[in-house]
């Protein structure tokens, strides 16, 4: 059935024709009112002196309705005027919601790239040059995803306000999306010490805590910083200018600003070259588990290994870790990435003796994920490899965005079955509360204290202090990078229980592994035989 449409609402056009009309008429009725005013005027004064035989009433109507005329077109007057100033407030702020990110009330992306733009050329004429911030707020996803999308809110309200309290009022402040900000501000040529201070005040002033909920939110951020200085510079070059600077800031360490350089360009095509090769190799299955011997470093007996990943490219060959595991975490990639990677080493260690263990690394990323322990279970009982032959590594760093997540995580692999060890011990600033709030099962010296401890005393305190920690809180230790026979006779000494290093076995291939467990009887079922049946040669040569 067919609707009525609505009616109409009179648009601009035909209010002006109304105005137009109303207005003719009230001019009509003045000219009206002079032509008849002053006859119908004499007229009572002649009556009024006894003289005439009083007013025409036709001239006297005439006059009352170009008085009611009069007073009709005053009104619409005022009306009209009110009508403009209200249109006139509603155009303004309009323009003005239209210019501004709702939330921070800085000004959003399309106003910055336009008045950035005026602000370059206005430089350029007096002669100055412009400074263009980029300010991305470090570990933000992090924070909505703990707390919650209101404290993201929160953190992005007391982050504007911070920087509008450190830059001058002349700067440009602007809020892109997400958690990037951008400010402009012009200065003198040789004031770029000034800029220079302005940018660690905001470092300093984005690292204090907020406080939401009752719970002190701690993040940082990263700014990148470019130079204008003439006409001829382009915001949207600016911009991504100072983007590149800013990642250079986060591959630094974070919590700095970083002015860019032409250099950074390069390392920045490098790393969205690693990073698109990660994402397409996934799929194709280029990254592959290495398996690094673990032993008793009493006996020599081989006791475990632990996993570490390798990168077979058809295009570079075999790339090493360092290479593209900070590429992969910082684009967010390393969740699944660890765990496909996982899931090969799991799948091919069901079929090793019991008696050995596999040991793999979790990135502190993916210590932010509350549903990593379930991801990791779902992998255990897909491939049916034992819990309790798995050993999971923990970095100390891990341990301090988010204590309560982490021991969450912890607890729930311990109660899995789960081994847990604290790895690169040393590195980092554990606390015995750490220790002891957490169910570690084993300690790991980082291999940084094992390589040195032959020629720095330093380095073997260190590591004599380590080991009589794990005896106080019965926690045995393994040592990395054992590389020498003397390295290893002191460890011995020293009551380290596990050892593991170049002296005991470089990180071999799937195939390489599962040829010297065969070799040692230490493969059961379809693993033995798949391991004695002839095959590539090629394929089981080590790392």
């Amino acid at each position: 059935m067919a609707t009525a449409e609505p009616p109409k609402r009179p648009d601009r056009a035909e209010g002006a024709k109304r105005d137009v009309v109303a207005g003719g008429i009230v001019v009509a009725a003045i000219i009206l009112f002079v032509g008849t005013g002053s006859t119908v005027m004499q007229s009572v004064v002649r009556a009024l002196s006894g003289i005439g035989g009083g007013t025409d009433r036709v001239l006297a109507a005439t006059l009352i309705l170009n008085i009611a005329l009069i007073l009709f077109g005053w009104r619409r007057y005022e009306d009209l005027n009110r009508e403009i100033h209200e249109r006139t407030v509603a155009e303004q702020k309009a323009r003005y919601l239209a210019d501004r990110d709702p939330l921070t009330d800085f000004l959003n992306r399309r106003a910055m790239l336009e008045q950035g733009q005026d602000l370059i050329a206005a430089a350029a004429e007096a002669r100055r040059h412009v400074a263009l911030f980029l300010l991305d707020l470090d570990h933000f996803k992090t924070v909505n995803d703990i707390h919650g999308h209101a404290a993201g809110d929160r953190l992005l309200k007391v982050a504007a306000e911070r920087i509008a309290a450190v830059l001058p009022p002349s700067a440009l402040m602007a809020r892109l999306g997400g958690d990037e900000f951008v400010a402009m501000l012009m200065f003198e040529p040789a004031g770029r010490a000034h800029v220079d201070t302005l940018a660690a005040q905001l470092v300093t002033a984005l690292e204090e805590p907020v406080t939401h909920d009752g719970q002190q939110i701690r993040i940082g951020a990263s700014i990148g910083i470019a130079l204008a200085t003439d006409a001829s510079a382009a915001m949207d070059t600016m911009v991504r200018q100072a983007d590149i600077a800013m990642y250079h800031c986060k591959d630094e360490g974070r919590n700095r600003f970083c002015w860019f350089e032409h250099g950074m360009e390069m390392a920045v095509q490098v790393r969205n070259q690693i990073e698109t090769g990660i994402r397409s190799g996934m799929p194709r299955g280029e990254f592959a588990p290495y398996f690094e011997p673990q032993v008793d470093i009493a006996t020599g007996r081989l006791v475990g290994f632990e996993m570490l990943m390798r990168w077979e490219s058809p295009e570079y060959g075999l790339i090493p870790p360092d290479r593209f595991i900070p590429v992969a975490e910082d684009s967010g990639l390393i969740g699944e990435l660890s765990l496909r990677v996982i899931g090969q080493a799991l799948e091919i260690a069901k079929g090793w003796d019991p008696s050995i263990t596999l040991a793999v690394n979790i990135s502190p990323q993916q210590l932010k994920d509350p549903w990593f322990s379930q991801k990791l279970t779902k992998l255990l009982v897909e491939t049916g490899f034992p819990a309790s032959q798995l050993e999971v590594e923990i970095t100390e760093s891990s341990l301090f965005e988010n204590l309560p997540l982490v021991r969450s995580i912890v607890t729930s692999l311990k109660n899995q079955g789960v081994a847990l060890s604290l790895d690169d011990f040393g590195t980092g600033y554990s606390s015995l509360s750490h220790l002891r709030a957490l169910p570690f099962d084993r300690i790991k010296i980082d291999k940084s204290f094992v390589a040195a401890m032959q020629g720095s005393p330093d380095a073997q305190a260190i590591v004599i202090a380590i080991v009589r920690l794990g005896e106080s809180l019965a926690m045995p230790i393994t040592a990395e990078g054992v590389e020498d026979e003397a390295t290893a006779a002191e460890l011995t000494r020293l009551g380290v229980a596990k050892a593991q290093g170049w002296h005991y076995g470089k990180p071999a291939s799937a195939a390489a592994t599962l040829k010297l467990l065969a070799e040692r009887g230490l493969l059961r079922g379809p693993a033995a035989a798949i391991a004695d049946a002839p095959g590539d040669e090629a394929q089981r040569k080590t790392a």
